[in-house]
């Protein structure tokens, strides 16, 4: 039963969501884009929870704005909006492109990872949205948990010089982020540059382009986890079972940067 459920859910996301479909203006694919961005995308959840909280001054994280929360982030002076969850032709993206372009709002879209870390042109490229975008800047993924986390602490290391475990706190619980599951290899990576950091003083982007290695930060924490220590803490053993599922599964591809202008205010001038 749960699986032909799942295979029903799948099956009606997929056709919802189908580029070949068209955009916001194909026959059909406003309705089709809305139904998905609230059923599938979990709209109807963000409409009463933001996960919104500020990184510094004229610096915000949430998780995804629908268009009206857009046009009250622009009636409250937010200038630009960088979205983590790439550039891609479904719902979310294409509401919030066209929310942007009406409302004047610079959308720049990056795409990061909530299970894996970024490779060092993701991270290069990052680093210099954070010193050229216009503020105030609203960053956001998903939820607002896990990649909002890990952006909002680069930024903190990289733009206002706090220490490592300081900006680390926007990854945690408050914000619905899971340090003992995957999501935690984020957790990680600055677990790892801080002890670099206390060793040699090495700077934040000194050390991912010298010394930083995603595919064995990746190995390394998949083997922790599999022991049952995803996190700082020791955590109950895993059974058996659990750390041979870990253990076998194929680590992700580490992709590089995916950054993309959505809507220019000035472009359109």
């Amino acid at each position: 039963m749960i699986s032909w459920l799942k295979t029903l859910h799948d099956r009606l996301e997929s056709r919802l969501s189908a580029s070949a479909a068209g955009g916001l203006d194909a026959p059909g694919g406003r309705w089709r884009h809305n139904l998905h961005f609230h059923l599938f995308d979990h709209a109807f959840l963000r409409s009463v929870w933001t996960n919104f909280a500020r990184v510094a001054d004229g610096v915000y994280r949430s998780n995804q704005p629908s268009p009206a929360r857009m046009k009250r982030m622009k009636a409250r002076g937010i200038r630009t909006v960088l979205s983590l969850r790439g550039d891609m032709p479904v719902s979310f993206n294409l509401l919030e492109r066209e929310a942007a372009n009406k409302l004047g709002i610079t959308l720049v879209s990056i795409r990061l990872h909530a299970k894996r870390v970024p490779s060092v042109e993701t991270l290069i490229a990052l680093e210099e949205l954070f010193r050229t975008l216009d503020r105030p800047l609203l960053i956001h993924c998903k939820s607002g948990a896990d990649r909002a986390g890990f952006a909002s602490a680069l930024y903190l290391i990289l733009i206002e010089n706090r220490p490592v475990a300081e900006a680390a706190r926007q990854l945690h619980w408050r914000f619905l982020h899971r340090k003992g599951t995957w999501t935690g290899v984020l957790d990680y990576f600055f677990e790892t540059y801080d002890a670099a950091h206390r060793q040699s003083g090495i700077s934040l982007m000194d050390w991912v382009r010298s010394d930083y290695d995603p595919k064995a930060m990746m190995r390394d924490y998949k083997r922790l986890l599999a022991e049952g220590r995803g996190r700082t803490r020791p955590i109950l053993p895993l059974p058996r079972a659990r750390q041979e599922v870990i253990a076998s599964a194929p680590l992700p591809e580490i992709v590089g940067p995916e950054v993309k202008i959505e809507a220019d205010p000035e472009r359109q001038a």
